[in-house]
């Protein structure tokens, strides 16, 4: 079992940045995701890092703008978020993946934190 905790969220106003966290418990190292939650939507895949740290994916939403990073030392990922939009506004979850396949389909993921918000003023 492994246990997700996220940090960093909060508000902020269109056009800045925030930093998000997510500290696993454990020392097996999973394939890494962000995925967030607007209301009234359905979960959305961000980001996600493989295991091994060599690759990483993104939506086209956020190209360019986000970045996902790990520290296995620290056994954390990292979700650094620039040129936020008021749309961006949501519950931001990060997600372990034993067995990445897509990366990007939050029924391949095993394990979820809790969520962290994210408020994006205009």
């Amino acid at each position: 079992q492994v246990q997700l905790v996220e940090s960093g969220g909060g508000l902020v106003q269109a056009g800045g940045s925030l930093r998000l966290s997510c500290a696993a418990s454990g020392r097996s190292r999973y394939a890494m995701g962000w995925f967030r939650r607007a209301p009234g939507k359905e979960r959305e895949f961000v980001a996600a890092i493989r295991k091994d740290g060599d690759s990483t994916y993104y939506a086209d939403s956020v190209k360019g703008r986000f970045t996902i990073s790990r520290d296995d030392a620290k056994n954390t990922v990292y979700l650094q978020m620039n040129s936020l939009k008021p749309e961006e506004t949501a519950e931001y979850y990060c997600a372990a993946d034993r067995r990445p396949y897509t990366y990007k389909e939050v029924r391949e993921y095993d394990y979820w934190g809790q969520g962290t918000q994210v408020t994006v003023s205009s």
